[in-house]
């Protein structure tokens, strides 16, 4: 079983995922006015949770499709949490069944590194857009950096100042240990916040706990809501990223030391995690591939990165209570970019094993299907693509 090791290279990796969470955790609170100590304190504590079990470096993000039609939609808290319920239940019941084994034996490799592809150009993509200010999340707020009280510096817009000094320094820090770039870019953007920022990230003690069920119990009509229009499009994408492609992933991250990193384990946590989010208030989560990549990166290796960036949610949740939603908007946006770029990039790496010309197109037409409508349909049409070209009647 691996240590559990607490330094500088597992704190910079803690870091590496904070591209996609923290923009997520933003919008959700200002948008859809999630409770931000629940978020957090749920976030958290998964974090601890899942390091503590697995045993190894285990990743904890939104569940992107829910929180990106969330926002989009600009629906009620009630039904995000129950989506999160719902999900939570649905991933249950498929581990504790042992219905994702049998489930993952029909998704071969193939379709795994195409999940994989995807989702790193997706969040590759994202990361630029946050660095160039197009992201939606930034038009909607008409801000490249929307809680910065400085847009300028002089004729240059901040965010693109940010964003070229925060890749120069995570090219010049990449890949050294004594000061880990995650750790020198993240630490960088909380002072630039802290000199730069608006009133919305001021950082005001008020120390309390999280409650439980802060919004009350959601009414029949969210869970159908829910269910339907946020539940069901997570799970393609839940069971082919976070489960299957994240399984593989910590299989070549970290052989044998994942040994409790399988398909059943990976449902049965989220499941766990996002019932015991929905008593919190807080955000539908999940184990996704492209998080793993990230923390690896940036050098987590062991579960202590779980747990280091797990109790900075949680004391931030505490010492903070209701007033924890400025940590969200604390990092410039730009900064956030470069971490979810290279995340991304990382991930796209896992790619490389694969060698046929059959294998290769199956992957790209995954990734084209996905870049041109979702993950979910690109999932099918890949999936339908290899068992074609397998069966020996068409070739490419």
């Amino acid at each position: 079983m691996m240590p559990i090791t607490l330094n500088r290279r597992e704190l910079a990796g803690s870091l590496g995922d904070l591209g996609v969470l923290l923009p997520m955790a933003a919008g959700m609170i200002m948008v859809n006015g999630m409770y931000a100590r629940g978020l957090f304190a749920g976030v958290g504590l998964f974090y601890i949770a899942a390091g503590l079990y697995f045993r190894t470096t285990i990743p904890v993000q939104p569940m992107k499709v829910i929180g990106s039609l969330a926002i989009a939609m600009a629906l009620p808290r009630e039904q995000i949490l129950a989506a999160g319920l719902c999900v939570g239940i649905i991933l249950l019941a498929i581990g504790l069944t042992g219905a994702m084994n049998r489930l993952a034996k029909l998704i071969p490799k193939p379709v795994v590194r195409g999940v994989q592809l995807s989702t790193a150009l997706l969040l590759m993509a994202q990361g630029v857009r946050f660095v160039l200010g197009t992201s939606s999340f930034q038009r909607e707020c008409r801000a490249a950096e929307p809680f910065m009280a400085v847009h300028s510096l002089g004729p240059l817009p901040l965010h693109w100042v940010l964003g070229v000094l925060a890749l120069l320094a995570t090219l010049y820090f990449l890949n050294n240990k004594k000061l880990p770039a995650a750790l020198v870019v993240v630490c960088s953007g909380v002072l630039v916040g802290l000199l730069f920022g608006g009133p919305e990230t001021d950082l005001i003690l008020a120390p309390s706990l999280p409650s439980l069920l802060p919004a009350g119990f959601p009414s029949a009509s969210a869970f159908t809501t829910a269910l339907f229009v946020l539940a069901l499009p997570q799970l393609p994408m839940t069971l082919g990223n976070a489960v299957v492609a994240n399984a593989d992933l910590a299989q070549e991250y970290f052989g044998e030391d994942a040994v409790k990193t399988t398909n059943k384990n990976l449902c049965i946590s989220m499941g766990l995690a996002n019932i015991g989010g929905f008593l919190l208030g807080g955000m539908p989560m999940c184990h996704g591939a492209g998080g793993l990549a990230a923390h690896y990166r940036f050098g987590a290796r062991s579960a202590g990165s779980n747990l280091i960036i797990g109790a900075v949610f949680v004391v931030l949740a505490v010492l903070l209570g209701p007033n924890v939603a400025a940590v969200a908007r604390l990092i410039p946006m730009s900064v956030l970019g470069v971490l979810l770029f290279f995340g991304g990039a990382q991930l796209a790496l896992a790619v490389q094993d694969m060698r046929e010309r059959s294998d290769l197109f199956v992957c790209l037409t995954i990734v084209g299907v996905t870049l041109a409508s979702n993950l979910a349909l690109g999932y099918v049409l890949g999936a339908a693509a290899y068992y074609a070209l397998r069966s020996g009647k068409i070739s490419i």
